[in-house]
């Protein structure tokens, strides 16, 4: 997932300065969002996560080194290039809507829309027929073994 997605933001001519915005569930997309982080490390871009769709809680992430990104430090959403939606979000349970994501986002017309999940989570929950992702990438686990 980590190749397509650089390989999209390459393509798109993003560059140095421009701001990614990812929206995700703390703790569990998070990690997925450093990753997401860490392929595209290199082009200077300015990368943020935001906490559901709470943009007050917004945080730059950052390289560390020798560790790779990490959240950290308040941070201004300011006229994204990028939008991206992790799938943590169309979770039963989780405290946001699809109405309340599609909000967050639609402030940022001008920004692709890209939507990260797994097992098909975006398509399960029905947000497929609601929003329309400009690069959709819709990872499988499978098998997944437990071992002693």
């Amino acid at each position: 997932m980590l190749r397509p997605f650089k390989e999209y933001i390459e393509k798109k001519g993003l560059s140095a300065g421009d701001q990614i915005v990812y929206y995700g569930c703390p703790g569990t997309c998070t990690p997925f969002v450093e990753l997401l982080g860490f392929a595209v490390r290199s082009m200077g871009l300015e990368q943020v996560f935001v906490p559901y769709v709470d943009e007050s809680k917004a945080q730059k992430l950052k390289l560390a080194p020798d560790i790779g990104m990490q959240a950290g430090g308040t941070v201004k959403i300011s006229m994204p290039k990028a939008v991206v939606v992790m799938g943590g979000l169309s979770m039963p349970n989780v405290p946001v809507t699809l109405e309340q994501v599609k909000s967050a986002v639609e402030k940022h017309p001008d920004a692709l829309l890209i939507g990260i999940c797994f097992m098909n989570m975006f398509e399960k929950a029905g947000w497929l027929r609601a929003m329309e992702f400009d690069l959709l990438i819709d990872a499988t686990i499978s098998p997944v073994d437990v071992w002693k």
